[in-house]
Parts: structure tokens; sequence; C-alpha cells
């Protein structure tokens, strides 16, 4: 259509814009159509519309310039140890709420022969110890949606739940080995009852004097009263088992990673207080556990007394000294699906750590 003049124009356009409206397009600012004189005049270009008929925006929308990173990383917990300083075991299934672990004492004496004496005796005395197990659990469950908005930042989702499932059971079990359950026989590396009472580290000749090797994070110790220590639990050890246990026996050092870096300190021949152990004890392993630190905000699961160590012959004999035990490590069972979403049950069992030997675990505590 053309127009001539505006009036022509405007009374047009408000003749249409009702048409337009039930249509779908409404266009509230629009006051009239362009004539024919306006269409000429380029000097209107610019102001031939004086308002916008959309909101003004300065931009695109956000998402199209965030990028995601297709590299997910993982939240560092610290590692789990127990298994690595007394090993591990299956010992029965899940069904299994008691166990026994059988020992025998050999006892008896000797007299003078006669050809008629019937003294001397020889026996044997048994007993039963008991350790408790523990069942516990934990739940997986997603949602179809929840899948699938994952999905579009590119996250196995069920797999990250499988993981996430798989790394809360192991760190319960490694607690459990180092602390056990309270209530039960069921006991830990830590807080066995039958381990022998903590020696106390001697007192160190710096000028902040005291028994730690660190004081505020500041050396507090040389290496050879860092080696001192180690040598009287070792004294220790050798007086509890009568001599069984000797320099080359199979041993593990275990401490916390913070007292560990004492194991760094030079000597006046510059030779580190680690080297010294291993001329020593040729067969020693150290082994580190956040457990045995200071029990603080940052280390909830520490030790409150303060930083311990232990020194374990891992067998005396041949007999091996204990072991952290588990009666189900984890046993995943059905996958019941509702009407969106799944659901699963994993469920574990410990019998904590199972010390048969404690004269071959002697401790030092507050280094």
């Amino acid at each position: 259509m053309t127009f001539h003049n505006f009036q022509d124009a405007k009374a047009a356009w408000a003749f249409d814009a009702a048409r337009f409206a039930e249509a779908g397009a409404v266009l509230p600012d629009v006051m009239t159509y362009v004539t024919e004189e306006a269409k000429r005049d380029f000097t209107l270009a610019i102001d031939a519309q004086p308002t916008l008929s959309t909101s003004p925006n300065g931009g695109i929308p956000a998402f199209l310039t965030t990028m995601v990173d297709p590299q997910v990383f993982k939240i560092l917990f610290a590692p789990t140890k127990a298994a690595e300083i007394l090993g591990e075991v299956r010992k029965g299934s899940w069904l299994d709420q008691t166990a026994m672990f059988p020992v025998v004492e050999h006892d008896g004496e000797v007299s003078s022969y006669g050809d008629h004496s019937e003294n001397g005796r020889s026996g044997a005395n048994t007993a039963f110890p008991q350790r408790q197990s523990y069942l516990y659990q934990t739940i997986v469950e997603y949602g179809e949606l929840e899948l699938e908005r994952a999905g579009l930042a590119k996250i196995n989702f069920v797999s990250e739940l499988d993981a996430a499932a798989a790394n809360n059971m192991n760190r319960f079990q490694n607690l459990s080995y180092f602390f056990g359950v309270s209530g039960l026989e069921n006991y830990g590396i830590l807080n066995d009852p039958n381990l022998s009472a903590s020696l106390t580290p001697s007192t160190k000749a710096s000028p902040a004097s005291g028994n730690t090797w660190f004081n505020n994070n500041a050396p507090n110790c040389t290496a050879n009263e860092v080696y001192n220590d180690i040598l009287a639990l070792f004294t220790q050890l050798v007086a509890q088992t009568g001599g069984l246990v000797d320099a080359s026996t199979p041993m593990v050092l275990a401490m916390s990673p913070a007292c560990e870096v004492a194991l760094s300190f030079t000597n006046s021949f510059g030779i580190t207080a680690e080297k010294i152990l291993k001329q020593s004890y040729p067969n020693i392993k150290v082994v580190t556990a956040v457990q045995y630190g200071v029990k603080s905000t940052s280390n909830p699961n520490g030790v409150v007394g303060g930083n311990l160590m232990q020194l374990i012959a891992t067998s005396v004999e041949g007999q091996e000294t204990g072991y952290c035990a588990f009666n189900e490590k984890m046993r995943a069972h059905s996958i019941i699906r509702q009407l969106s979403s799944y659901r699963q049950k994993r469920t574990g069992g410990t019998w904590g750590a199972v010390i048969r030997q404690p004269m071959a675990i002697a401790s030092m505590l507050g280094i």
C-alpha cells in the first residue's frame, strides 16, 4: 500500500493493528505506516522508528560464551593406609556375626629322671578370643532427568555414583581398621585393648625443649634424637617378644605424614635419620597415615594425646602379627526401579584389625 500523507497512513494502521493482534503480532509501540515522503527522506533513516519493539539488549546469552572444561577433576581425600600397614584378609562371609581365633599355649615342666619317678608334665592351654563383625551400607540413587542433565555436562553420573559408593565404603573400612567399632568386640590397630602402653619420647636438647619432634612446624630435635626415639621403640619390642625380634626382622614403622618429615633431618655428618634407620634395620618399611597425627579440626580422626608412632614386627616365628579383616568388601544388591528413578544398596562388613600377637607391636605417643 502507498500512503501520500500521514493521516491516511495512521488510519490504515489503526484499522490493521487489530487484525495483527488477533494473529499474535502485538506491536503497541507502532503508531502508523510509513508514508511515501518519509521513505524517500534518507535523513530520517536512523530515526524512522522512535522506539524499539523489543527490549534493549547489550549482548548475547551468557551460556553461549561459557566454556565447560571436558576434564572433570575429582576432590582428593587422604589415602587409606591401614591395609598397607597390617595387611588385609577376608574372614567368613556377611552371614557371620562372631569369629573365634583359637590360641594354643604350650606349658609344662621337667623333673629329674628316676626309674620309678612319674614327675614332669607337658600340656597345652587353649583360648578362643572373639571378634564381632559390623555390617554397614550405603545407598546409590539417581533419576532419569538427573542423568540426562548430567550428560549435557559430559559427566557419566552413574559411574561417578558407583565410584562414590566404593570410596565411602573403603574409607569407613579403613577407619574401622584403625579404631574398630564402638560397642562391639571390634578393635583397631590403634585401640586394641591388648596392646602395651605407649612410651614417652625423650626430652629434646633444643632451646624449646619438650618431647616432640616439631615445635610450631619447626624442627625441635636432631636426626640422632629422632633415631634414638625409634631405637627405644625397638628395644621395647625386643623386650616384649623375649628376644624373638631382632634387627633383621621385617618391621613396619607407622607414623603420620607430618612426622615422617623428621626422618629427613641430617646429623653433623650430613646423614639423614632415615639412612641411619635403614642401616640398622635393613628390613624396616615406613608407612604413613593421617590417623597417627594429633587430633585437630583438619584431622578429626587423629589421636587425642599427640602424634603417635608404632613399630610393628609383621611376623614372629613364622606367625603373622595380625591383619585387617573384612567379611564382605562390597555386596551390590538388586537395582530397584521406581517410576522414573533407580536405587541400589551396597553392603560391607568389617572385623576391624585382628591382632594375634599384640606383643609384636610397640608404640610411642607425643613425638
